[in-house]
């Protein structure tokens, strides 16, 4: 008969094996991180910097190839993202609700890797209509994270005004202020 010690030893090793590899623990992590997700903050003016290119071509789903460069001169919303990634599917709600305000003011691209056919599944799945691209070419540095999600705002004078890593409130009134602010400008 295995020991008390060595029984709660398994119990705890099957436990984290849940929390780490199965769909109750992706929830898990998700609803973990929609508590932690505050308002992004915007970078101070005299921290911020310039893209340094608009020269990055992107594929929409309909096998278009877009350049960033269509997109000068207008507010850009770019959020990188994946299927499996639990804080990316946190923050999917408040920037659908964002979306949905303001489609129609500023640009939303959101990057992803992930095979049209999986990542429409997904945004069918969790009831997101979100515009998705994948990249064709390496993003502008100032855009450029090894982690995900990485969301990133350009103004009108090119300047990236938000770099956020991780997850977000991306439909906190604060944050829809700075938005507010920036169109104002247009």
């Amino acid at each position: 008969m295995p020991s008390k010690k060595t029984i709660q030893n398994i119990a705890f090793m099957a436990f984290l094996a849940l929390l780490l590899f199965s769909p109750i623990g992706t929830f898990v992590k998700v609803q973990i991180n929609r508590l932690l997700a505050f308002s992004p903050k915007t970078i101070a003016i005299t921290d911020q910097k310039k893209l340094s290119t608009y020269q990055w071509q992107l594929m929409d789903k309909n096998g278009k190839t877009v350049s960033l460069e269509e997109y000068k001169g207008k507010i850009i919303f770019v959020n990188f993202w994946a299927t499996w990634c639990p804080p990316c599917i946190a923050e999917m709600p408040s920037m659908q609700r964002l979306y949905d305000d303001y489609q129609d003011k500023i640009v939303f691209l959101f990057v992803t890797t992930d095979s049209f056919k999986k990542a429409n599944s997904f945004l069918v799945k969790e009831n997101l209509n979100l515009p998705i691209v994948q990249p064709v070419s390496n993003p502008p540095l100032e855009m450029e994270s090894s982690t995900i999600p990485a969301t990133y705002v350009v103004d009108q004078e090119s300047n990236v005004v938000v770099a956020k890593i991780g997850a977000a409130d991306w439909n906190s009134d604060s944050f829809r202020e700075k938005l507010d602010i920036l169109l104002k400008k247009q």
